[in-house]
């Protein structure tokens, strides 16, 4: 996609807070919409490599946005086809059992290492664009008029526009509307990867788990999600794994944060350890239980709606605008098609930051909004009020997803829109 002429970011200044998948994706967007200078400006030190989470896209919304230009259609993933959900059965107790299947559910979707997918977006943005690393935003301010970030030693820097793309955290979205706070869903996600050399150590093997299977596993008070993602280093594969599970006694909620990977103790280890023996399957249960300590961490669940998006000449996106829980697979699809609409409104605003800023905030808002509610429907059925997984079958399990979708559709993300030209995205 060329530069638009008469755009209002053609020749600004823009700062975006946060380097991660949706400041790449922003930094983008506002190269190809012509800004003179974009800056981003990330706290981490270091890259952000080691951020070894897995994350799944749709065929039809990868489709969209490598047409689009947000992604390049060789960038590294795995095939998915089927979800296959299942829950234990006493009957087939051995150390290979797998459970009963419940529904094979089609699954359209490939799955990405964050590092991965990150590392493609970053490969994407323009040599012009300045990363920053190891640069913390304390603060940042605005009017109709312009933008600044503050540094911690109180230096402020100004910009035409200031993108907020820091995540739960956000000091933008402190700015832009400071009355909105994450709120805790009542349970967490244990999450874990490793190479899948090692699942030749479980009884039958790699062989005894399809790679384009994802396994939902479901236990009374949660469920676990199993996928194969690609490895950092091409041609490996890595098993990845969300348990979702009650709150632990010790965990002490400070905000939307993580206890990192390697952080746990052993003995934290060893009650994720004795969750998974007691409720799942053998097999399932073991896959889980050998993942090394140090490629463990625990996540706590939240979700986040705003009530805007942009404030002055401040704009929110990604997780900084809205938290969506995981159930939804869609996060990573949420920031780039936040990116595309930040793109899309600069193309259409009439040569103005005020148009620009009012017609993405009217875009991605109520699918902001729609999203949020989504999530919270996901987590009521499938953790917090689940149904007795022993008494469901493929009617009744193709009964209850379909109930869950009532209301607003958006699983795996929403399609894209036509182009300012009417052309589809």
């Amino acid at each position: 996609m060329g530069i638009w002429e008469g755009t209002a970011v053609r020749g600004g200044s823009i700062a975006v807070i946060g380097g991660s998948i949706a400041g790449s994706a922003f930094a983008g967007a506002a190269a190809r919409l012509g800004a003179d200078r974009i800056v981003v400006l990330e706290r981490s030190p270091g890259r952000l490599e080691d951020r070894g989470v897995g994350i799944c896209i749709h065929d039809d919304r990868f489709a969209e946005l490598v047409r689009a230009g947000h992604l390049a259609e060789g960038v590294r993933r795995h095939r998915l086809t089927v979800r296959r959900w299942v829950t234990r059965d006493p009957s087939d107790d051995g150390p290979g059992g797998r459970g009963r299947v419940l529904w094979n559910q089609p699954m359209p979707f490939h799955s990405h290492h964050w590092a991965v997918l990150w590392q493609a977006l970053r490969e994407r943005t323009p040599d012009r664009v300045e990363f920053r690393l190891g640069s913390t935003v304390t603060a940042v301010g605005g009017d109709r008029d312009g933008a600044w970030t503050a540094a911690a030693d109180g230096t402020r820097e100004p910009y035409d526009l200031v993108i907020g793309a820091d995540g739960y955290r956000s000091v933008v979205r402190a700015a832009v509307c400071p009355e909105a706070r994450p709120e805790y869903a009542g349970y967490v996600c244990w999450r874990g990867s490793y190479d899948t050399a090692l699942l030749a150590e479980l009884p039958g093997g790699a062989g005894a788990w399809p790679e384009d299977e994802c396994a939902t596993v479901c236990y009374p008070g949660g469920q676990v999600v199993i996928y194969r993602i690609p490895g950092l280093t091409p041609g490996s594969t890595q098993a990845n794994w969300v348990f979702y599970a009650p709150t632990p006694a010790w965990l002490r909620l400070d905000g939307p944060t993580s206890i990192p990977a390697g952080t746990l103790t052993d003995a934290q280890v060893d009650e994720l350890r004795q969750l998974a023996e007691r409720h799942l399957p053998p097999y399932w249960a073991a896959l889980v239980t050998i993942t090394p300590r140090e490629r463990t961490f625990l996540q706590p669940v939240y979700d986040l709606e705003t009530p805007r998006r942009t404030a002055g000449r401040l704009l929110l996106g990604g997780d900084a605008a809205t938290v969506v829980r995981p159930h939804n697979t869609s996060g990573a699809v949420k920031a780039l098609q936040d990116a595309h609409a930040f793109e899309r409104a600069g193309q259409a605003g009439g040569g103005s930051w005020s148009s620009l800023l009012a017609g993405y905030d009217h875009e991605r808002g109520a699918v902001g909004r729609e999203l949020v509610e989504l999530g919270r429907r996901l987590g009521r059925a499938q953790v917090a009020a689940a149904p007795d997984w022993s008494a469901m079958d493929e009617p009744a399990m193709t009964a209850w997803w379909r109930q869950q979708l009532t209301g607003g559709g958006g699983f795996g993300g929403h399609a894209l829109g036509p182009t300012p030209d009417g052309r589809p995205a």
